[in-house]
């Protein structure tokens, strides 16, 4: 089983950046080609933001396209997601997800039920 760790959130500015990480560990951690970044607010659905797959294939959700960036340091076994721009309503928590394996389509990539892994989440608030 893997562990997935977030890191990088808080409290930023309008307008500001923020760089999140989360670092894969544990016996198993190979087999999971497909990991993801997902977001969420208090009364809504968890919304699948961006997967980055093993073969370095990208998928993002049209709401972030030209703000957020995902990226896969594969020594280090940590996904990034940089976020520039920030707006209010980016104001969430981010969790990071884990699947075995290709999610093959952008609807199943940012489908929370495609994923069996996740980790417990970092709070990003934006405000100004």
């Amino acid at each position: 089983q893997v562990l997935l760790v977030e890191s990088g959130g808080g409290s930023v500015e309008v307008g500001g950046s923020v760089r999140l990480s989360c670092v894969a560990s544990g016996y198993d951690y190979n087999i999971y080609y497909s990991m993801a970044w997902f977001r969420q607010v208090p009364g809504m659905e968890r919304e699948g933001v961006a997967v980055f797959e093993r073969d370095g294939n990208t998928h993002y959700a049209d709401s972030v396209k030209g703000r957020f960036t995902i990226s896969k340091d594969n020594a280090k076994n940590t996904l990034h997601l940089q976020i520039n721009s920030l707006k209010p309503e980016d104001t969430a928590m981010y969790f990071c997800a884990a699947r075995q394996g290709r999610c093959w389509t952008e609807q199943l990539c940012l489908a929370q039920s495609s994923y069996s892994v996740w980790g417990q989440g970092t709070q990003v608030t934006v405000s100004s």
